[in-house]
């Protein structure tokens, strides 16, 4: 039995660009990045000493920066789940990041493959461009993820502020400093605004938008009505607090009730690319008695979209909406 390395070695090159860009990421701008740490980047940033105003333009600039980009080629594929994941990186500095791990891609195919110039080289731009894509993908999920479990006690917290007498901008106040990232850095920004006169009702309008978050867009709501036409903001906001934990609860049984769907969808479509992979591992010479017929490419491509469309059509079947 012949057990070819190629395929290995492919997964280990792709491994590789993800663990890269990941220590890049970290490297650059430390740990104040980080979803997990219990004091918000905004905290820390004053904490080393910088000044509020220069703190905020700093941390609108990041929030706003990759929505504005989308004139650049092949960004605006990236742009929302770069902007929904807040990555420190400017928009031309994540494309020098592609660039650069597609570079490093290519020297590792070079020296551990014997594929001709050509396919190293595209497989080299897939690799840089998919790692960065799957990198920044996965941040986004995560960061979405850590504001919808936050957001219900990020509004219970200003209720009981505005209870004991607190103004509404102390409240939010409040919530930037006792609630971790992400969203202590999200209401941090909205009160520093405020405090340089901005409506809070706007700032969050412009953060559900950022997030394309429907809970955040409720609260923005809740906010506006409430600024407008007056009315017991506490209860309000206390109504909303039980709204958002009730859909999340039903989010959370819908996800239980059809991950066996998914999974179930995800083995079919990967089933077929595992098959693949196992037979060029146990037998790389399967293929040579047809490979060279003029046939082969194009019942290839056939195949290669039919699965492609397996694929989408198994993630509309199982991604049903609330």
């Amino acid at each position: 039995m012949i057990i070819s390395p190629t395929p290995i070695i492919y997964g280990l090159i792709f491994v590789a660009v993800l663990v890269l860009v990941e220590g890049l990421y970290l490297v650059i701008f430390g740990k104040s990045i980080s979803l997990n740490s219990r004091v918000s980047r905004r905290l820390e940033l004053l904490e080393k000493g910088g000044q509020r105003e220069k703190v905020l333009e700093q941390l609108r600039k990041e929030a706003t920066q990759h929505l504005k980009a989308t004139g650049i080629p092949l960004y605006s594929i990236l742009a929302k789940k770069a902007q929904m994941a807040n990555i420190a990186f400017s928009p031309k500095a994540l494309v020098g990041v592609m660039a650069g791990l597609s570079g490093v891609a290519f020297v590792f195919l070079s020296i551990a493959t014997s594929a001709s110039l050509g396919v190293q080289i595209a497989v080299a731009i897939l690799m840089g461009v998919g790692g960065v894509f799957m990198w920044v993908s996965r941040k986004a999920k995560k960061r979405l993820n850590l504001i919808e479990e936050q957001l219900p006690d990020a509004v219970e917290l200003m209720v009981r502020s505005l209870r004991v007498g607190h103004p509404f901008a102390s409240a939010i106040q409040i919530v930037s400093r006792e609630v971790p990232d992400p969203l202590g850095t999200e209401f941090g920004m909205i009160a520093d605004e405020a405090a340089y006169g901005r409506d809070v009702s706007e700032s969050l309008k412009d953060l559900a938008e950022r997030v394309d978050m429907q809970d955040l867009r409720f609260l923005a709501v809740a906010v506006t009505i409430q600024s407008t036409s007056g009315g017991n903001l506490a209860e309000i906001l206390d109504g909303l607090a039980k709204v958002i934990r009730a859909r999340f609860r039903l989010f959370r049984r819908v996800r239980a009730i059809t991950s066996e769907a998914k999974w179930s969808g995800m083995f079919l479509s990967g089933f077929p690319l595992a098959v693949l992979a196992v037979i060029q591992i146990l037998k790389p010479d399967y293929f040579d008695t047809v490979k060279n017929t003029a046939a082969f490419i194009p019942m290839a491509l056939v195949v290669f979209a039919l699965l492609g469309a397996n694929m989408v059509f198994m993630k509309i079947m199982t991604n049903i909406k609330v």
